[in-house]
């Protein structure tokens, strides 16, 4: 009888402390929720004024731009001694950027582990028809389609110009018993004649005397000293503006998603 008493009890407050730890982990995953749904508004909010800069910054023509934050359009028209070849797909480039991952596995787990990487960026020139004016993408956030995307992995070699990387790279291809290992390559890359979209500082030039010309040397489109907005893009300003609302609306929705979720659970309403 009395044993029987002690188990209801002892019941009682097994149930009574499992419902506490599920109450108080319910408090904590509800504010963790409503904390991530915070952070999303406000990246959001970042997609969002971006967005709002460019589409109330008028495009300028070349020849007449003034001093401060512009908008610019026109072709990529290099200079000779400050253009590269790209690692992957040996082309005449002022810009690019690769990346070189390799799948490996632990246990249960796997994933793509970025074995190495890199980027080049060299001035040049952007061109409309009334115009050029030199650029330094230093600083610039480079928004480019991927121009390379390879997988190599077993009975498939990586091509020949990403062999010769690899192994001026002291990198392989190869694994155990000589099978290929599961492997990424991926390259981005700016071109002669590419066009562009220009969001930028025009300064004075302080590089006049490295490859610029008498009419061009006085502006160049850099990073601002007070301005954080330095962006290059092969897409055009209607992609650009698309794109951006796409991302405000998507994470906003995900973050009051996250909110609501959030909220649900910290005041108990399941």
């Amino acid at each position: 009888m009395f044993s029987n008493a002690n188990q209801k009890i002892d019941l009682n407050h097994i149930f009574r402390f499992t419902l506490a730890m599920i109450m108080e982990n319910q408090l904590i995953v509800g504010l963790f929720l409503v904390l991530i749904g915070i952070v999303l508004f406000v990246v959001g909010l970042y997609f969002f004024k971006k967005r709002q800069l460019i589409a109330d910054t008028p495009t300028s023509k070349i020849r007449s731009i003034a001093m401060g934050l512009v908008e610019i359009c026109g072709q990529v028209i290099p200079i000779k001694e400050r253009l590269f070849r790209s690692p992957f797909t040996d082309k005449e480039c002022v810009y690019y950027q690769f990346t070189v991952e390799e799948y490996r596995s632990s246990g249960k787990n796997s994933q793509w582990v970025t074995v190495k990487k890199g980027e080049q960026r060299g001035l040049f020139y952007l061109k409309d028809e009334s115009g050029k004016v030199l650029i330094d993408p230093t600083g610039a956030q480079i928004d480019a389609r991927k121009d390379f995307e390879y997988q190599s992995g077993l009975g498939k070699d990586p091509p020949e110009q990403v062999i010769r990387f690899l192994a001026a790279n002291n990198l392989s291809h190869d694994g155990f018993f000589g099978l290929n290992k599961t492997m990424r390559y991926r390259e981005t890359i700016i071109v002669p004649d590419e066009p562009l979209y220009i969001m930028g500082t025009a300064g004075e030039n302080s590089m006049k005397t490295e490859g610029t010309e008498d009419h061009v040397d006085s502006i160049m489109i850099q990073k601002g000293k007070y301005e954080k907005h330095y962006y290059i893009s092969d897409k055009s300003e209607k992609q650009i503006l698309s794109n951006l609302a796409l991302s405000t609306y998507g994470v906003w929705g995900v973050g009051v998603a996250f909110i609501i979720g959030g909220a649900i659970l910290f005041f108990g309403l399941v």
